[in-house]
């Protein structure tokens, strides 16, 4: 039975070929193919890169990620989509999150950046984009998630039209996190990107950086050592 359910399967789609369709694969199942335009999805600090690939493998890791993030975006021919939240919900938890480093990474020439303004407030456009978060006057009930929100304002002004704004640039930041014990303003540190510098500003586990030649950055605590 499962044998004719897969040749089933096989020639149904040997049959589609000329049909339009949507192929969903990994970055590693995509190897070698190409396709006229790719979705890439989750491009979130934590997520792509991977918290736990650079827990464990630190920098030798980092760069086995940006590896695959070549890999996933010259899969495409023409056009290349990557997409991100300012809010995850993981485990139950609604989370505010940044957009991979390896979105900064691109060329600013080759990229048009683009928002559906949707997902309710977040502490990413709060504190990093260039306009206001127009569901930053919606009050959340309790236990409720951005999609209730947004249902309890519909009185609102809220536009669906997508608005190109001019979004974050800097490098990744955790936020709601604990920081480091041994870190203190004034301190000198290390960065595997941008050299060294001095502790301007702490909050959680989110450092404010003086480099020396990068100038002031936002980093995460866990990307720095001692200097």
């Amino acid at each position: 039975g499962a044998f004719l359910e897969h040749v089933s399967l096989v020639m149904d789609n040997d049959a589609a070929k000329e049909a339009p369709k949507v192929t969903i694969m990994t970055i590693h199942a995509a190897k070698g193919l190409e396709f006229d335009t790719v979705f890439l999805a989750g491009w979130e600090e934590g997520l792509f890169p991977s918290q736990r690939a650079m827990d464990e493998g630190g920098t030798a890791s980092l760069e086995e990620e940006r590896r695959l993030a070549y890999v996933a975006i010259t899969r495409a021919r023409r056009r290349a989509t990557i997409l991100h939240a300012a809010n995850r919900r993981i485990y139950g938890q609604w989370t505010s999150s940044l957009p991979s480093r390896f979105v900064a990474e691109l060329p600013p020439a080759h990229i048009d950046t683009e928002t559906s303004m949707t997902g309710g407030e977040s502490l990413w456009r709060a504190n990093w984009s260039e306009q206001s978060d127009p569901f930053a006057d919606i009050a959340r009930a309790s236990g409720r998630g951005p999609g209730w929100a947004r249902a309890a304002g519909l009185g609102s002004t809220f536009t669906t039209t997508p608005t190109r704004i001019v979004e974050s640039r800097g490098p990744a930041v955790g936020l709601g996190q604990k920081g480091r014990d041994d870190l203190g303003v004034g301190q000198r540190v290390f960065h595997q990107k941008f050299g060294y510098g001095a502790i301007a500003q702490i909050e959680g586990n989110k450092l404010e950086i003086d480099f020396e030649h990068a100038g002031r950055k936002r980093v995460m605590d866990s990307f720095v050592s001692v200097g």
